[in-house]
């Protein structure tokens, strides 16, 4: 590599040297020119084929590698599917193959491959061998001008025009601002190391100053001691202490590269594992891994590297291919408006401490194979609708203004409901409505008194758990629910049982979540998992009963099917009670329990649960799928039913009549409530209860002010008495004659 030789004269060389160190009759090179992947230097197949055989990316074995940046091994390559047989390079013969990519800049911009007569895998020392030759390979390639450097980091003609990017939501937003990358590339301009010990020190030192200030984020968090995402930074500090991660970056020293490369050469072989990782969760805890490689791979090389530590020096949209917590929180929360991840899912824990800071999320906005940097530069302007699952790129003058006009109506709006803090909501007939906010982290609780809602009517507490590494603990769990209900002061705060499972998993409790169900929606989660896990249930109830001593406490079980399973759930409560009594523990003044309607079995024996409870809520973004049979989860069914179905109006409205005359409170949790025209017609079927997002509050409290509650019951029991087509067209043209507001 260091000769004077010519680049084709040096890659002649290389694929003579690779085949006779690995006895493999074939040692091919393609790289990726025009568009397309070139035969650049071959030892075995017909010499004659070089800068001929040409193929697509995603054609052939080769071009899946340079598609997928992933590695194949293959024992006998025609029993693949993507096999292609090219007559002229003569490789009819050959059984065996494995081929890496050469990456360069994240990208693939080449493929390097082996073939043998003989039907074999290759030994996982060989794949690493040729993993790390690719690595030196890229670099001689680039610095060669080998390949189009515009080409390898996939730039288009977009770079000049307006473009949409789409994505999942993840925390729900508006945001306008400046693209700015969080990570600009760290280049590595030597890969072969000159002394391998002197690189081993460099890493060892950069280690040190990671962990340094991985520990010191872990302190300056701002969410309060003892919290959630303390836990979130807990598990992330695991991977920085990790033995054996160090150890594979040493390895790869000792094959002779750098500190550098050898960070990077461990970071594709990750990369190249997560791609083959079905499990979300365990694919985000990755992601921290990643994370925490990228500020390794900074410190080593001496550059600043993110653009946290660069500053932000005006509103930003921050863009990333995937996020660690600790690196979102290095952000000036001034001048970050919003996040755009490449990847990103729910349940990562970087969406759970951004839900906090308040910023908008959005994910999985991946466009393109040449992902977000073959659309967006740096300093190009973005707004951001999280909301709505999008981005706009490099806008148009109409659009900005548009954009800009409901940006500010958004902010009015806000300044608006932010009035009503201290306002009951009352009808305008007088009746009292409870507006009650759903919340999962201690620090959530601050909503109660920003937005004035009448208290906590879901507090999720399964958060705690997603987010820990291991079960959490019985004291922990008490310190938590101590907190939110002095927080809460003399609000009421209604505690949901753990509900995981389905797609809420946690590694900790693989064996007990049925993780291949069909269904995981209606499979072994929430209650179900929670009665078989004796212990979790115990520890959940003591922890919850000793921290309400002296107080009143209102606990919930989610998903509820059946009487027994209420009562078996009270019962494991109960019996904590009494124990507490015996150890003269103090214990709360009122036990006040409560059941989920999510299961619409349990709506035929309610007559049979009413005197055993307290209040019920109905939860309806479950209620909704089991009843409608779809799947809430996939896209192609999300609009396939509705909110204002007239079956889903007149289920709830027979279970509120069902409550008539028991003293049971029955109210609606979830994102139904929260929507005004939802939350208008759940008004006229009898709702007064309802409990919904922090963001929700001040818009459903000004619309109960301009509800007349016997017109609207009125209105609605004759649209469900005598359907039309369309109810929620009604329901829009009757709020609009009367000048209400929706959605």
């Amino acid at each position: 590599m260091a000769s004077r030789l010519h680049a084709q004269g040096k890659l002649d060389q290389v694929v003579e040297i690779i085949g006779e160190s690995l006895s493999s009759e074939v040692c091919s090179i393609y790289l990726l020119r025009e568009g397309m992947l070139e035969l650049f230097a071959t030892r075995g197949l017909n010499p004659e084929a070089v800068h001929v055989t040409r193929m697509a990316v995603g054609e052939g074995l080769t071009g899946t590698i340079a598609d997928n940046v992933e590695t194949l091994n293959l024992a006998e390559a025609k029993a693949h599917p993507d096999f292609q047989y090219r007559p002229e390079t003569g490789e009819e013969k050959f059984h065996s193959f494995a081929g890496v990519p050469i990456v360069y800049r994240e990208r693939a911009v080449g493929v390097l491959c082996v073939q043998h007569v003989d039907p074999r895998r290759y030994e996982d020392v060989e794949i690493e061998a040729l993993q790390t030759t690719a690595m030196v390979l890229s670099e001689l390639i680039a610095n060669a001008d080998l390949v189009d450097e515009e080409e390898a980091l996939g730039l288009d003609a977009a770079h000049s025009g307006p473009q949409t990017i789409t994505g999942l939501t993840l925390v729900k937003g508006l945001a306008t601002g400046i693209a700015a990358y969080h990570q600009p590339r760290v280049q590595i301009t030597q890969v072969m190391a000159e002394d391998i010990e002197a690189e081993r020190q460099r890493v060892y030192r950069a280690f040190d100053k990671m962990r340094e200030q991985i520990d010191g984020l872990a302190n300056q968090a701002e969410f309060g001691v003892g919290g959630e995402h303390e836990e979130v930074l807990e598990t992330y500090k695991m991977f920085a202490y990790d033995e054996g991660w160090s150890r594979r970056i040493n390895e790869a020293i000792d094959s002779g590269l750098t500190a550098e490369a050898a960070i990077e050469r461990v970071q594709q072989h990750t990369r190249m594992r997560m791609r083959e990782i079905d499990d979300p969760l365990l694919a985000d805890r990755m992601h921290d891994l990643e994370d925490l490689a990228n500020r390794l791979l900074r410190i080593v090389a001496g550059q600043i590297g993110t653009a946290a530590q660069q500053g932000l020096r005006q509103d930003t949209i921050l863009i990333a291919r995937n996020l660690g917590p600790a690196e979102l929180l290095e952000y000036d929360r001034r001048r970050l408006k919003g996040v755009i991840l490449e990847e990103g899912s729910l349940t990562a824990h970087v969406v759970i401490v951004a839900r906090a800071m308040g910023v908008p999320v959005l994910g999985r906005a991946n466009h393109g194979k040449g992902g977000l940097r073959s659309v967006v530069r740096d300093g190009d302007e973005i707004l951001l609708d999280a909301t709505a699952a999008s981005a706009v790129v490099r806008p148009a003058a109409p659009v900005a203004e548009a954009f800009g006009r409901r940006f500010a109506r958004s902010k009015e709006k806000q300044a608006a409901y932010a009035k009503l803090r201290d306002v009951e909501p009352f009808t305008r007939c007088g009746t009292r409505i409870q507006v009650m906010m759903n919340a999962g982290l201690r620090d959530d609780i601050s909503a109660l008194a920003l937005t004035g809602a009448d208290g906590v009517g879901l507090f999720r507490t399964e958060f705690q758990f997603l987010v820990s590494a291991t079960l959490p603990q019985r004291e922990r769990q008490l310190k938590l629910y101590r907190d939110v209900l002095d927080a809460a002061g003399d609000k009421p705060v209604v505690f949901r049982t753990v509900d995981i499972g389905g797609d809420k998993a946690v590694p900790y409790l693989a064996s007990e979540i049925a993780r291949n169900d069909e269904n995981p929606a209606m499979g072994w989660r929430a209650l179900r998992l929670a009665l078989t896990r004796e212990g979790l249930m115990k520890a959940q109830a003591r922890s919850l009963l000793e921290a309400a001593a002296g107080r009143s406490l209102h606990v919930m079980f989610p998903m509820v099917s059946e009487v027994w399973e209420f009562d078996a759930a009270k019962q494991v409560f109960e019996e904590q009670l009494a124990f507490l009594r015996a150890k003269k523990k103090m214990v709360p003044e009122q036990v006040h329990y409560g059941a989920m309607l999510e299961v619409p079995a349990l709506a035929e024996v309610l007559d049979l649960l009413l005197p055993r409870l307290s209040f019920i809520s109905v939860g309806t973004n479950d209620l909704t799928q089991f009843l409608f049979a779809a799947d809430r989860a996939n896209p192609a069914l999300a609009q396939r039913y509705d909110w204002l179905s007239v079956a889903i109006m007149r289920f709830m409205r027979r279970l509120v009549q069902a409550t008539v005359g028991s003293n049971v409170e029955i109210g609606v949790c979830g994102e139904m409530g929260g929507r005004r025209l939802e939350a208008l017609a759940l008004l006229g079927i009898g709702f007064r209860r309802l409990s919904i997002t922090p963001a929700a509050v001040g818009p459903i409290k000004e619309l109960v002010r301009k509800v007349d509650l016997a017109e609207i019951e009125a209105a609605m029991t004759g649209w469900l008495s005598d359907p039309s087509v369309n109810l929620r067209d009604e329901l829009s043209q009757w709020a609009s004659d009367r000048e209400i507001e929706t959605d």
